[in-house]
């Protein structure tokens, strides 16, 4: 249910999004999108920032709309989760992997659902969602699937700064791997793309 509730979230977003920001919902997909020429980089810091303030807020509503579940809630991991992504197993090098794959998956295919001559038009919102669904229930075991940056960052620093009663750490010590995992698989992502067009 979590994979649907996130495919259909990006639906909307990116069908709401499209025709004022070319659906930038994702600084991985920024950052490729960049690299090819196809975003000016003066409008990448913008563009990010954007991103995370916009998932930061949407954290923040999750908790106003929660409150009451989330402190009475015992377990501080079930309710980071509502936040961040945690590793199933914590393996570092194995989940920066993880995120590297499928946030490829995610870059290169969105790569090619924008080549105009593969355009659907308003449609576009469609194979993004369902990507985003096939790589949760095929990819999003081992780290919960980020394969984006601002989605998680921004709503561990809201947990970070909410006062959640029984919370525990905000999962610093991880933090990384869901931001940086997302950015090495975009590179690679545009890498490729740019070598086939």
């Amino acid at each position: 249910m979590v994979a649907i509730g996130w495919a259909v979230a990006v639906f909307v977003g990116v069908f709401v999004a499209a025709p004022y920001s070319g659906a930038h919902l994702n600084p991985a997909i920024t950052l490729a999108m960049t690299i090819l020429g196809k975003l000016e980089l003066n409008l990448l810091p913008f563009y990010m920032m954007a991103q995370l303030l916009g998932a930061s807020a949407g954290a923040f509503l999750n908790w106003v709309l929660y409150r009451d579940h989330f402190n009475a809630t015992d377990d501080p991991n079930v309710q980071l989760g509502a936040f961040a992504t945690m590793p199933a197993i914590h393996s570092p090098l194995n989940n920066l992997l993880s995120e590297i794959i499928g946030s490829f998956v995610l870059v290169i295919a969105v790569l090619f659902i924008v080549v105009p001559s593969s355009s659907l038009g308003a449609l576009d919102a469609l194979p993004v969602a369902l990507l985003v669904l096939g790589i949760g229930v095929s990819l999003g075991g081992p780290t919960g699937y980020a394969i984006n940056p601002a989605r998680d960052l921004g709503p561990r620093i809201v947990h970070q700064l909410l006062p959640i009663k029984g919370k525990g750490n905000s999962g610093w010590n991880y933090a990384w791997v869901p931001v940086l995992g997302p950015f090495l698989g975009a590179l690679l992502a545009a890498t490729v793309f740019h070598f086939l067009f």
